[in-house]
């Protein structure tokens, strides 16, 4: 098994990523086709909650054990770092199978939970079915996690990265071939088409694992020790290492989650109180959970990738006391978001019904709530980076803090924002929207301007960019609903896929020729030689 080097690593971990969430966003245009809108959110229920317990039993453990692997390796801790690998994966599964039984014994009244008073269309007993079936997953996952953070912190960051290929092209399959088979080939019913798809999970997470056990056998012998010789204090203070590594992320993790779920519940009976249809709640509440957070993990998986690069280097300069190059990273982080993140939500949310249609067909709701759920998604980068960002400088109480006090408001506002839209003759769900949109604006304004009275944190190198940037904007919203104007009206999703394709390269090109100068500052100088000599080599 080969190690890799930073850069190749990088760009190894990168392809991966994008390649599992380009799979993840390309099957939901056949699944849809297979399970529709009641499918989709039988889907949605059992995922939100599957992710939920996910996160409670491992979410930041890998990592946790990717930063303590190298960190042992590099001091020569050989027994240290295999009696953490040993201690992890005992605590791991006393959680992974706690969880488990939690979610599969208690899966009616969580049922119950979500849907609320809601009839027609998923009954309770279907939704626990599916939970029950994804919740085997959660005795599996937590384990391939903590292998690839063993074999990252190694450096075997291909073995890792391809296992993440491996478990999404296996997952995919299933869901696809294994719901048409239920449906089209047994005719049986739609809770077990959607049973089996999200049972996927766990036969992907089977096929990786496998794989990595296969790989992790030379990492295990290259580095097997005796840790007998640890003393008590030692174990203990192992152990306290991996809680105070870990448990930022999984606060992060669960916060985000937990927007999600709020969501899913609240909008549930939010809508059923306004009286809505109980099939068009199971609709509308498809598209926030399963369908349109699908389209908005474009935006959400460019940030996460963009935060990891920039974590490291806010962590160095920490380190260093450099707080000229804390203040450097923060800036860009909010550069990345103003000209990149935010125009590619804005762009998303005017052609919302053209690509819609590319997804998923006609709908009448689908092309409404993601207009503008993309823009919050656009949000939930930002918050996403700054939260990393945070860990990067280990503020973790102040991670905290903010995450915890978005949420609270979020859940104050979201039903009361919902009969406040309806009584405006706004979209009810709209509401719902808007008070995600607000949690997350204060989850952002805590640390940025605690860091400015702390650190002394200085945002006027972005902010003097804002005003030229936001004329570019509306230059830029006012071509793009010009070109709107041309092809709304196009209905073939075969016309559609080219247009969008060929009006997002001309908009882009006048784009970056309208920042060129802010563009390439962000970027650096040594990305832009690169791209400069890649492009006279091929001159």
């Amino acid at each position: 098994m080969k190690k890799s080097g930073f850069m190749e690593g990088a760009i190894i971990a990168t392809l991966a990523i994008f390649l599992s969430k380009f799979l993840g966003i390309i099957y939901v245009i056949p699944f849809y086709g297979i399970v529709g809108s009641q499918g989709g959110a039988l889907y949605g229920y059992a995922y939100n909650i599957y992710n939920l317990f996910l996160i409670i039993s491992s979410a930041g453990i890998p990592l946790a054990i990717s930063k303590l692997t190298s960190e042992y390796d590099a001091l020569k801790q050989k027994r240290e770092k295999q009696y953490m690998f040993e201690v992890t994966k005992k605590i791991v599964f006393v959680f992974s199978v706690t969880c488990f039984l939690i979610c599969f014994v208690f899966a009616s009244p969580i049922a119950k939970l979500i849907i609320g008073e809601v009839t027609e269309g998923n009954s309770v007993s279907d939704i626990a079915f599916v939970i029950r079936c994804v919740s085997f997953a959660i005795l599996v996952v937590p384990l391939l996690a903590i292998r690839r953070g063993y074999l990252q912190g190694h450096g075997y960051i291909g073995a890792s990265s391809l296992s993440q290929v491996i478990e999404q092209i296996v997952r995919v399959l299933v869901i696809i071939f294994g719901s048409f088979t239920v449906l089209n080939v047994f005719h049986l019913s739609l809770k077990t088409a959607v049973g089996v798809a999200v049972f996927g999970a766990t036969i992907g997470a089977l096929s990786a694992y496998t794989y990595l056990i296969k790989k992790n056998i030379k990492a295990k012998r290259e580095n097997k020790m005796d840790t007998k010789s640890l003393s008590k204090a030692e174990k203990k203070a192992i152990i306290h290492r991996i809680i105070m590594y870990a448990t930022p992320f999984i606060i992060i993790n669960i916060a985000n989650s937990l927007y999600q779920t709020t969501d899913m519940i609240l909008l549930n009976r939010g809508l059923y109180m306004i009286g809505f249809k109980d099939i068009d709640i199971e609709t509308i509440s498809s598209i926030f959970t399963t369908w349109g957070s699908k389209l908005n993990t474009i935006i959400t998986s460019f940030a996460t990738g963009l935060a990891i690069s920039l974590v490291p280097t806010l962590a160095k300069s920490n380190v260093k006391g450099d707080t000229k190059g804390i203040n450097d990273k923060f800036n860009k982080i909010l550069q990345v978001f103003f000209y990149i993140i935010l125009p590619l939500a804005i762009f998303m949310s005017i052609f919302a019904s053209s690509i819609w249609q590319v997804f998923y067909g006609p709908s009448e709701f689908g092309p409404i709530i993601f207009q503008f759920s993309i823009i919050v998604a656009a949000i939930d980068a930002l918050y996403i980076m700054i939260c990393n960002g945070l860990q990067g400088l280990n503020e973790s109480k102040l991670i905290y803090i903010s995450v915890g006090s978005g949420l609270l408001i979020n859940l104050i506002l979201d039903v009361p924002l919902m009969v406040l839209f309806n009584n405006l003759n706004i979209y009810p769900y709209y509401g719902a929207i808007t008070a995600t949109l607000i949690g997350y604006l204060v989850s952002l304004i805590i640390p940025l301007v605690t860091l400015k009275i702390k650190i002394n944190l200085n945002y006027s190198k972005t902010l003097k960019k804002l005003p030229k940037l936001f004329l570019v904007y509306a230059l830029m919203i006012f071509l793009s609903l010009l070109y709107r104007g041309i092809i709304i009206n196009v209905e073939s999703r075969i016309m559609l896929i080219p247009l969008i394709g060929i009006i997002g390269i001309i908009l882009v090109v006048l784009y970056y020729f309208l920042n060129k100068k802010e563009i390439e500052e962000m970027l650096g100088t040594s990305i832009m030689n690169k791209i400069r000599k890649k492009r006279d080599k091929n001159e």
